[in-house]
């Protein structure tokens, strides 16, 4: 099995809804940073790949037919390369609106680096904290001006990198429509899944338990 959709879409642009719609649609599994929280096998692997070292996409990704998220996301450009036949899925949103989720959420989860009971969500905080915040934003997530630019930059760099009979730019507010018209399959009669809102992000997704 190797990866037949790849998702460059930043965290907090309707990713979690996104995987959960791909495999409805039937093109999962699809890896999210979920998946890493919930498989502490695969963290080695994300933690290597923070430190420097080399990718084996077919072990990363072993069992997956979706990449959708971060860390996958951080290299979309290898991943598009590496899967010349892969579809690309880029999920959008308002900066301001997303800078803001993001601050509701993301930041939060990192900053607690360090602070969880449970070793493997510290873990899984701090190779984010390198794989995103420093090897995205190059440490300045969490400044508004730059990372909003940085995020309408990742956009249109994808838009000009990416052949347009290969790429759908996507809103999840659109629903299932564009996103079964470009798959080639038929629309189901349920509604598209509008997951992971900000108010519970920490609470239910990531920290309780932990």
């Amino acid at each position: 099995m190797s990866l037949e959709i790849i998702g460059p879409g930043f965290g907090r642009t309707g990713t979690n809804s996104l995987k959960v719609a791909l495999e409805h649609l039937g093109f999962g599994p699809a890896h999210h940073m979920f998946e890493v929280r919930d498989h502490p096998e695969q963290l080695p692997g994300w933690q290597a790949l923070a430190d420097g070292g080399h990718p084996h996409w077919e072990t990363i990704f072993s069992g997956y037919r979706a990449q959708v998220d971060w860390p996958g996301a951080r290299y979309w450009r290898e991943l598009a390369a590496h899967y010349p036949d892969a579809k690309v899925i880029l999920t959008v949103r308002d900066a301001d609106t997303w800078f803001d989720s993001v601050q509701a959420t993301i930041a939060k989860f990192m900053a607690g680096r360090g602070s969880y009971d449970d070793p493997h969500i510290n873990g899984v905080a701090e190779m984010a904290n390198k794989l995103i915040v420093d090897g995205v934003f190059d440490g300045r997530m969490f400044e508004r001006s730059y990372a909003t630019r940085l995020f309408n930059a990742h956009i249109a760099e994808v838009e000009a990198s990416i052949p347009a009979s290969r790429l759908l730019v996507f809103d999840v507010r659109e629903g299932w429509a564009p996103l079964c018209a470009f798959l080639g399959v038929g629309v189901p009669a349920i509604s598209f899944p509008r997951l992971n809102p900000s108010k519970q992000f920490i609470s239910e997704e990531w920290t309780e338990g932990a």
